[in-house]
């Protein structure tokens, strides 16, 4: 990847980059050359199991208002924003009102609220920004309603402020990764009659990796392959969408 694309000197953030897909990200920008900052729930990195040495690092929860803003704060200049923080309840926990509204507050609100923070340095820059949708942003989700809810929104909201940003040259699109082996779909695997219907159901016959997102990643935040592209959401899925 590193030798198809050039982010030397750009600045990217990706949130919820310590780990699976959007550590997977976060090291295909830092492979091309760009200075890449990750977050995390901790306050310290090291406590991960990866080791985040290479990236500059901001604890936040995505829940705080003020943590948010002051991450958006900490920056002076932003070339690419991937908003993949994300979260789930499961079982009966995800059914509850106040979980069903906390699953929303970060897989969408925060999302929102980074993006239009950072808007006028993604802006300055001619940036771009990637969301992370899912395969629930096409399916129901009556295990997760609210994780299917926000990342159902995330599509829309991509086609939106692809839209509306245009004229300000800020690109907004999305990746919606497919059944993907991390450690938020560890339970999901662990089941047999969950996890064996997932792999029927995908043409490639296996669960993703998530080093397969960042090929994505780097394609839809490159002003030079992807100038013309805004406002899409890219299954990268195995062909899951397609049956």
């Amino acid at each position: 990847m590193s030798a198809r694309f050039d982010y030397s000197g750009k600045s990217v953030l990706v949130t919820g980059g310590s780990s699976g897909v959007g550590l997977a990200i976060a090291q295909g920008f830092l492979d091309a050359g760009a200075q890449v900052t990750v977050t995390g729930t901790a306050d310290d990195p090291v406590g991960y199991p990866a080791d985040l040495s290479a990236f500059a690092y901001h604890g936040v929860n995505m829940l705080e208002v003020e943590g948010v803003e002051a991450l958006a704060a900490s920056f002076d200049n932003l070339d690419v924003l991937v908003n993949n923080a994300g979260m789930t309840f499961r079982g009966e926990e995800a059914l509850k009102p106040e979980n069903f509204e906390a699953t929303i507050d970060i897989n969408l609100n925060a999302v929102y609220r980074l993006s239009h923070r950072l808007h006028p340095l993604l802006k300055a820059s001619g940036g771009s920004i990637i969301n992370i949708a899912s395969m629930t942003s096409y399916f129901g989700s009556p295990r997760v309603p609210g994780y299917g809810a926000s990342k159902s929104a995330i599509l829309q909201m991509t086609m939106t402020l692809g839209a509306l940003w245009a004229k300000d040259g800020v690109r907004v699109n999305a990746i919606a990764p497919g059944w993907i082996d991390t450690k938020m779909t560890a339970p999901v695997q662990q089941n047999p009659d969950i996890a064996d219907p997932i792999v029927a159901r995908t043409p490639m016959d296996r669960w993703g990796r998530p080093e397969e997102m960042a090929g994505t990643a780097l394609f839809l935040a490159s002003n030079d392959i992807a100038s013309f592209v805004t406002g899409v959401t890219i299954p990268v899925d195995g062909g899951y969408c397609t049956l």
